[in-house]
């Protein structure tokens, strides 16, 4: 009994493996992309065996196709990829396609780029009425007008055409927003690329940024309140009280957007996305060495910057100002400081105290002497003087 098994599974077991064999078989179809071996490299045509019973052949017209430069590279032996033509012409053989299967690759990766949402790098080889246009691999994309950043404006002429002309040979950021390989169709844009790498470039600053650091940027926007300064993807804000120790009442007096700055890191608020910097901090504190700079009944010339109900303030150098109170204008009773100063006045004061800790100094322009006063002081000074000399 026992040697009847053995006879019968001796009998079965090739038939099984034949059966398996055409179970796991899968027959080639139009339109799939298999890997293959280079088996045979002949005048007219190139065999390629790509795992099943029959070894696959591409055609002198593909390989016209493919171009000579392309074709003289290919090896025996080498691993490629194919597209499958006909699975079964009337001579019972594969037609496989070596330039069909490279074109159906770049638009798989064009597939995978837009399923992913990356963004990648190219080099714009031309244009039309409508756009931009990008080789990608061996197929090519295109860039809708709309689709680009800023195209009003981007230099290159008056008309969009020659915008558009201008930006040819320029490496871009884009991404792809529709792909349709069986309608030959790659939609590429230039403005999702930015706002995503932006977005990504904010992020990245904000988790490496630390207060204290000290960032290059460039001056991208300038409003009442301050400066915005873009540190390569995300914007920060100077606000006005910290673009100088002087006073400051609109960022463009101090510079135009575009300009290149240095900044220093004042804050991060990763939860808010907020970047507050300051330009003044790269600068030494001028109120740090003012009780050494500076004494009670000394006169000192400033500039009048403000004038205000209560009095005047004066800058007497860059980042200090001094408060003249009303009653220290002049004598008698003043009713309106802009009767006595004006903005843009330069003057001689006196100063009367310091209080560097509170960053205040008052001054007086009533206690400096008048220019005639001042004259018959030295000239009785200089009396006192020679009179001293003659006694001795």
């Amino acid at each position: 009994m026992a040697t009847e098994v053995v006879e019968r599974e001796k009998v079965l077991s090739p038939m099984w493996e034949f059966l398996s064999e055409e179970y796991d078989y899968v027959r080639p179809r139009r339109g799939d992309i298999r890997d293959g071996i280079v088996m045979r490299i002949e005048p007219d045509r190139i065999v390629v065996d790509i795992g099943v019973k029959k070894e696959g052949i591409v055609p002198s017209t593909d390989l016209e196709m493919l171009g000579e430069e392309a074709v003289a590279e290919i090896e025996v032996g080498d691993k490629v990829l194919v597209y499958v033509l006909n699975p079964e012409n009337r001579d019972g053989d594969i037609i496989l396609s070596l330039n069909l299967a490279r074109l159906m690759k770049d638009w798989l990766r064009a597939e995978e780029l837009y399923e992913r949402g990356e963004i990648f790098e190219a080099e714009i080889a031309g244009y039309n009425k409508g756009g931009l246009l990008v080789p990608f691999g061996r197929i090519r994309g295109f860039v809708p007008a709309s689709q680009i950043m800023d195209l009003a404006g981007r230099a290159g002429g008056n008309s969009q055409m020659e915008r558009l002309a201008g930006i040819v040979g320029e490496t871009l950021h884009l991404k792809v927003i529709e792909v349709d390989r069986y309608r030959r169709r790659l939609i590429l844009s230039e403005r999702a690329a930015q706002r995503q790498w932006r977005k990504l470039q904010r992020e990245r600053l904000l988790r490496e940024l630390k207060e204290g650091d000290i960032r290059h940027g460039v001056v991208s926007n300038l409003c009442d309140f301050g400066a915005f300064v873009d540190l390569g993807g995300a914007d920060g804000l100077i606000h006005v009280s910290e673009l100088s120790w002087d006073r400051v009442r609109h960022p463009r007096e101090l510079f135009q957007v575009g300009d290149e700055i240095d900044v220093y890191v004042l804050r991060v608020d990763r939860e808010r996305k907020r970047i507050g910097l300051s330009l003044k901090r790269l600068q030494p504190d001028p109120w740090t060495l003012v009780e050494e700079k500076y004494q009670v009944g000394q006169l000192v010339e400033g500039t009048i910057t403000h004038v205000a109900d209560f009095g005047a303030f004066a800058r007497i150098e860059e980042g200090i100002e001094g408060l003249i109170h009303i009653s220290e204008l002049a004598e008698g009773n003043i009713f309106r400081p802009q009767d006595v100063v004006k903005e843009g006045d330069a003057l001689t004061l006196r100063v009367i105290g310091i209080d560097a800790a509170q960053r205040r100094i008052a001054l007086s322009l009533r206690q400096v002497p008048s220019r005639d006063e001042a004259l018959r002081k030295k000239k009785d000074y200089e009396r006192d003087r020679n009179r001293g000399s003659q006694r001795s």
